[in-house]
């Protein structure tokens, strides 16, 4: 099955794009980029999106970055550009136990491990029918995501590390 940015591989789904709940960006504020939206999306997670065909692993980011990158090998890519850019939050499951989380979540400057496991929506806009099916965490870098993790009513258990 082949990844999609912006997505989440399941392979009892059959799909590979899973958008992230409203709420969540919501209570996170404004972002300015968004370098794995796809490209058909019922909503927008920031002021610019980057799309597959535009592969955001490729491309400048510019300001507060919204990252729900593909899950997966791929995972680790897309949050070493973040944590080298500064200035973001990402989203993706709470792997506490892997290198990759160890490489960057655990050197991020805040965590929000999420209290229940996610629905994620198809890009119709409809929320799936069962959860993410793992806990998922909200891995800050910079101080503006840091103190948005921490005051954003998302429920979970708030880390600055």
């Amino acid at each position: 099955m082949r990844q999609g940015m912006g997505s989440h591989q399941s392979a009892s789904m059959g799909k590979d794009e899973w958008l992230t709940p409203p709420p969540i960006i919501k209570a996170l504020g404004e972002f300015d980029l968004d370098p794995c939206a796809p490209a058909v999306r019922p909503w927008d997670t920031a002021r610019l999106h980057y799309s597959r065909s535009e592969n955001g692993l490729t491309k400048e980011w510019i300001g507060r970055v919204w990252l729900n990158p593909p899950y997966g090998q791929q995972t680790g890519l897309w949050l070493n550009k973040l944590k080298k850019h500064g200035d973001g939050i990402a989203l993706i499951f709470a792997r506490t136990e892997t290198k990759m989380f160890f490489d960057y979540c655990w050197r991020a400057d805040a965590l929000l491990f999420l209290l229940n496991r996610l629905y994620f929506y198809h890009v119709d806009g409809t929320r799936a029918s069962a959860n993410a099916g793992a806990p998922s965490v909200l891995v800050a870098y910079g101080d503006k995501n840091v103190r948005a993790l921490k005051e954003c009513r998302i429920e979970g258990k708030f880390i600055k590390l």
